[in-house]
């Protein structure tokens, strides 16, 4: 049976409580994993996690803004991917799996050089298996950008994106408006927090010291003092204008679906695309409610269920 548009739980109509929900109030998902370290060609690792399963189809899954695999969205979307006899593969970006990787680069919104990397060694290992991908927020904008930079030559199955910031620039701004703001500065905590670490430690050089970054509380002050410089971009504002999935969306050739949310508390309406900016291979679904990666339904906060992880491998089953 096809999943049905999204509805929100009577108990969870506000766009924070669908954002807050899977954190505060969903129970920790028991997953068997096991860790591998990747060994990147500039001399650095991304650490990877395998479900249990020895064969099927692979679904590569990118984390958001310093998420990671306890993150709530990638346990519960790994647990689906196990249970339809798939293969799930997470992947943490620099410094994102628990150990602060050896470079003094981190990952950005543009970052797709390292997930092209993972996709290609997963399909050089497991050539004759398809392979699809699910990006979170900002990797979610990540895996759009590079299925538009590289088109046909994908090695992509099929992709899907959810709650995608597609204009970085907007989004940089909107979260600074309001209770938005409560996400802002947790998030600037966690990224100061890994250059925190960075410049306690012997052999890396940071771009700011440890006052300087007692001082960045804004998304554009972190990308303009740390991100930027770090990257090879001239500031922020280049950062944003090259990053941003949104330019990217005409070129993609792969199927993909973006699922997003119009009251997305991180983004205004505005940043999402027309219908006439999507490749023929995408579709969008866009809901009226749903906050930012949330989309919870139910009829009790007890019973809750979690759309993503039914409309997404129902999405990935056509091409498996």
């Amino acid at each position: 049976m096809a999943t049905p548009p999204f509805q929100p739980a009577w108990w969870l109509r506000n766009r924070h409580a669908q954002t807050l929900w899977p954190t505060l109030g969903r129970r920790r998902v028991r997953l068997t994993l096991s860790r591998e370290r990747l060994e990147l060609p500039d001399g650095d690792f991304l650490d990877l996690d395998w479900t249990a399963r020895d064969s099927g189809p692979i679904v590569v899954v990118f984390h958001g803004l310093m998420g990671s695999v306890d993150s709530p969205y990638a346990r519960g979307m790994l647990k689906e991917i196990h249970a339809r006899g798939w293969r799930g593969l997470f992947v943490h970006f620099r410094s994102c799996s628990g150990e602060p990787n050896r470079k003094d680069r981190f990952y950005h919104s543009g970052d797709t050089g390292d997930m092209a990397f993972v996709v290609n060694e997963v399909n050089r290992r497991h050539p004759e298996t398809p392979v699809a991908a699910v990006g979170y927020s900002l990797g979610g904008n990540a895996l759009l950008k590079w299925l538009g930079e590289t088109g046909d030559s994908n090695p992509l199955a099929a992709a899907v994106a959810v709650s995608v910031p597609f204009d970085l620039q907007s989004v940089a701004d909107s979260i600074h408006e309001g209770f938005s703001r409560i996400y802002e500065k947790h998030l600037i905590d966690k990224l100061n927090g890994s250059v925190r670490d960075k410049i306690g430690s012997n052999g890396h050089s940071m771009p700011v010291d440890e006052k300087e970054l007692a001082g960045l509380k804004t998304f554009w002050e972190f990308d303009e003092a740390v991100t930027a410089p770090l990257h090879g971009f001239k500031d922020a504002r280049d950062y944003y204008v090259t990053s941003s999935a949104r330019q990217f969306l005409p070129a993609i050739r792969r199927p993909a679906l973006v699922l997003h949310a119009k009251d997305d508390p991180f983004m205004k309406p505005h940043v999402i695309p027309t219908e006439t900016e999507l490749s023929d291979t995408t579709r969008m679904e866009l809901s009226d409610q749903g906050g930012h990666v949330g989309f919870i339904h139910g009829k009790w906060p007890w019973s809750a269920r979690y759309w993503l992880e039914e409309r997404i491998p129902e999405f990935l089953a056509e091409f498996f």
